[in-house]
């Protein structure tokens, strides 16, 4: 035994609780059944099938994609991997138009993979908006399609097995403080509120991408650093009975009330994205990003202070550093280099 754990320096019994908190740090995310998100714009990325052994080498049973990529979907046979299976804007208006593309996808991307691939979800579009940015053309196509794909899911059987859902954009919420008072803009209610009524109607979640990273670095002077990495000492916002620590919390539980003053029905919210840059940006840096996810990774086994009787099913963006994304802040999400190495202690 090194001179770091001998006795004379440190009694048996400190000996004993630093082992623990060194296997407790690294254990953490299979204890919390935190899931990654394996994005793939990157030219140094490894092959699919080692990725799916880094996911099992270090516990990582839940996997986020953003398309049906054929070679990902074959290496996750018979891995026990949950998957939530990203449907692209860009495929939007087919499914949506066309009930007979959504049924061929889902024979193509859902059913041929069946039993082997453990699909939980398909996330049908990623953070539209029919209000602003370059999503608004889809918009319209989000709810026919996600009732497409339904339709071919629930006419095999399948329907509460694997859920339908998106990914919403967040800016969407217009008033987020205190988090209790959150509700959707007027503007895009209509594009919402009926997918809303479909998410209660097939019993599916919806999918949020939080992220306090943008909350602290556009706004550093308003939203403390240790509010924002789960490291505040002290409740800072307190809203009623609600008192939050963190502004993950607060920011999840905006989505869970917005939901609510709807008054359509209750909605669970699986976190579908959350992660801190390791470089790039203000605030970016390897040590916010370690503090950050060792804090998500504790917070994912309990529930949030609006919905606290049910952990929050998380996934962190993202598996690896992605050197085609744009702009430079975008490069620096990973918890592993490209080359397999980790960023930070997690794993099993």
């Amino acid at each position: 035994m090194s001179s770091f754990f001998s006795t004379k320096m440190f009694s048996l019994p400190t000996v004993v609780l630093l082992l623990q908190l060194f296997t407790i740090n690294l254990r953490t995310i299979a204890d919390a059944q935190v899931g990654m998100c394996y994005g793939t714009f990157g030219d140094n990325l490894p092959p699919a099938n080692e990725v799916v052994s880094l996911y099992q080498e270090n516990c990582i049973q839940k996997m986020r994609v953003f398309d049906p990529k054929p070679d990902i979907l074959h290496a996750l046979k018979d891995s026990n991997i949950e998957l939530i299976l990203g449907v692209p804007n860009i495929d939007l208006q087919q499914l949506a138009t066309f009930p007979n593309e959504a049924i061929t996808w889902v024979q193509n991307n859902v059913l041929d993979f069946l039993p082997n691939v453990r699909i939980k979800y398909v996330a049908v579009g990623n953070e539209v908006n029919p209000a602003v940015g370059d999503t608004y053309k889809v918009a319209k196509y989000v709810l026919p399609a996600i009732q497409n794909i339904y339709k071919a899911i629930r006419a095999k059987g399948l329907q509460d097995q694997i859920k339908v859902t998106t990914a919403i954009d967040m800016t969407m919420l217009g008033n987020t403080y205190p988090p209790s008072q959150a509700s959707f803009r007027a503007d895009v209610k209509s594009y919402i509120e009926p997918i809303i009524g479909y998410l209660v109607y097939a019993n599916a979640p919806l999918l949020a991408n939080v992220y306090p990273y943008y909350g602290y670095s556009t706004s550093p002077h308003d939203v403390s650093l240790s509010y924002a990495l789960f490291t505040s000492p002290d409740v800072v916002v307190t809203d009623g009975e609600y008192k939050y620590q963190n502004l993950f919390d607060a920011v999840l539980d905006s989505v869970h009330a917005a939901i609510d003053n709807t008054k359509i029905g209750y909605v669970e919210v699986v976190v579908s994205e959350s992660g801190w840059p390791s470089d790039g940006g203000f605030g970016a840096s390897n040590d916010n990003a370690k503090t950050y996810l060792e804090g998500l990774f504790r917070r994912a086994k309990t529930g949030s202070p609006r919905r606290p009787s049910k952990p929050t099913e998380i996934y962190v963006f993202s598996m690896f550093d992605e050197n085609q994304k744009n702009p430079d802040i975008e490069k620096h999400w990973g918890v592993f280099h490209p080359n397999k190495e980790k960023k930070f202690p997690i794993g099993c």
